[in-house]
């Protein structure tokens, strides 16, 4: 931990550096005595913490092995108690003089919090009913240098909590907690689709082209091949080929790149699934996305419903269906189904305070009321269906409106969840899609998509019919856990550099 930012006791800097050094003052002195705790490689554990306390009936008067980090300590003359942490939680450790020998309680009493230990002895209940070890062995595994925040004020610092998510994690339970819950929801998410004959596949993250989504990509450079690259911004053409080439159903789960904006909902890297069936369509990704949620809600949080900030989430299917412009007319009076040029469109949009941007079109607008008038009433979970052509370039058109798409967006809490739709299969469609997104990149949209030569390819091989779905993880996540930021649940969150870390982050 810095120095300058761990000021947790209320010491002035020169008497914290004299604290670090009494530590590594106490290896030197350990390392002398042939007691370097570095040198240890291995500790035969037979029992963690929870295990003890929650089968206490079978573990009483029994020998066990457990190790972990000292997070309290309490030497009264020749005995002293000890709270142990290990992955499962604390528990108390008994140590005495008697019991362990005068050297070793000896070099034991100068073991510091933070201390990682490997603590062997039997298991018993002290006199205020507290399951407890008593020592039989006392062994030093590693020698904390640093101090760790005091257990009343912990880590509040929320930057540096996320910076330092190692220190977060040994101080806050509550994250270990929500990382825990992520692990639980994800198990259940995989195991839902593979249990339907989903097949788990990997595509690459290093592209030759921008494609799948409308989004800003990370660029960098390929030296032999002397071409730029892209991290992918999605995964979705490359599960499509994989339905071309036959595989019914298929999925992959990983990191996406976006080079945009940082906010409460966005982190350059994030987590995202895709999937993709042959021979369906967007109905069958609908019931897809409101069963596999609602699933990972109840097996990682034991409910469908869940509280976040205070707003009561009920996944449980069916969730609320609309349509993207019966949204619009709710919300702002406009029937577009009375408007159908692109000039009464863009008339709409001036009057509603709409930016025009060049080249904007009917679909254009009613995507642009959805997302300024709409989006902000979707508390509980609800699927907008039949996205504009104009901001679908991948989905297959509605027959009976080809205006439309037979798309879907999932949203609760404000937040979109997931996008689907049934795929566009038609390669000369597809390719007029691709030329007008080349299109709107000449007149300065530099999230258009890539013309994807090999794709078309791919198509008219022969791609069947097929639905499509991907899920934000970490948007779910966020509602599962209860975390007001992004950044709770992503272990490692992407931060500035600490010299370049004043300027804000978007809210």
């Amino acid at each position: 931990m810095n120095n300058d930012q761990s000021n947790v006791n209320n010491q002035s800097q020169e008497d914290l550096s004299e604290v670090l050094q009494v530590r590594r003052d106490k290896l030197t002195k350990l390392q002398e005595m042939g007691r370097d705790p570095f040198h240890v490689s291995r500790y035969d554990r037979t029992s963690n913490s929870m295990e003890v306390k929650d089968n206490f009936e079978n573990f009483e008067g029994k020998t066990v092995k457990i190790a972990g980090r000292i997070m309290s300590k309490r030497i009264q003359g020749k005995a002293g108690f000890i709270d142990i942490q290990d992955q499962e939680g604390k528990i108390q450790c008994y140590v005495r003089l008697d019991r362990i020998g005068e050297e070793e309680y000896s070099i034991f009493s100068t073991y510091d919090i933070g201390d990682i230990l490997g603590i062997e002895g039997e298991v018993f209940k002290t006199k205020k009913e507290e399951i407890s070890i008593k020592a039989n062995e006392v062994l030093l595994l590693s020698k904390s240098l640093q101090i760790l925040p005091e257990k009343y004020h912990g880590l509040k610092d929320q930057d540096l909590r996320y910076r330092q998510r190692y220190v977060d994690l040994i101080v806050n339970p509550e994250v270990k907690n929500a990382f825990l819950t992520r692990t639980k929801a994800l198990k259940a998410l995989r195991s839902y689709l593979d249990t339907r004959g989903f097949l788990e596949v990997e595509t690459p993250i290093l592209n030759t082209s921008v494609g799948g989504a409308n989004a800003k990509p990370f660029i960098t450079h390929h030296n032999t091949l002397d071409i730029p690259m892209y991290l992918r911004i999605a995964n979705e053409l490359y599960l499509k080929r994989l339905i071309v080439g036959g595989f019914d159903k298929v999925y992959e789960m990983g990191r996406m790149f976006r080079n945009e904006g940082m906010s409460i909902k966005h982190n350059p890297e994030y987590t995202a699934i895709e999937l993709y069936q042959a021979y369906a369509d967007y109905t069958d990704m609908m019931e897809i996305t409101e069963n596999v949620i609602a699933h990972m809600a109840e097996a990682a949080t034991g409910s469908m419903k869940v509280n976040y900030q205070g707003t009561e989430i009920d996944f449980t299917p069916p969730w609320r269906r609309m349509t993207m412009e019966d949204c619009v007319k709710e919300y702002t009076g406009v029937d577009f189904s009375t408007i159908n040029t692109d000039e009464e469109a863009l008339a709409v949009a001036k009057e509603k305070g709409i930016e025009i941007t060049p080249g904007m079109r009917r679909g254009e607008v009613i995507n642009s009321l959805f997302e300024e008038f709409g989006e902000d009433k979707l508390i509980q979970p609800t699927f907008i269906t039949h996205h504009p052509v104009e901001v679908s370039p991948l989905a297959k058109r509605n027959v009976e409106d080809p205006r439309r798409t037979d798309r879907f967006e999932a949203f609760a809490n404000k937040w979109e969840l997931a996008n689907a739709f049934s795929e566009l299969n038609d390669p000369i469609d597809q390719k007029g899609r691709f030329m007008d997104q080349l299109r709107k990149r000449e007149l300065g949209d530099d999230e258009a998509c890539d013309m994807d030569e090999d794709f078309i390819n791919a198509l008219e091989i022969g791609l069947p019919p097929t639905g499509g779905l991907g899920i934000g993880i970490d948007r779910v996540m966020m509602l599962l856990t209860n975390s007001p930021s992004i950044r709770d649940i992503i272990l490692f969150p992407t931060m500035k550099p600490i010299e370049n870390s004043s300027s804000k982050i978007e809210e």
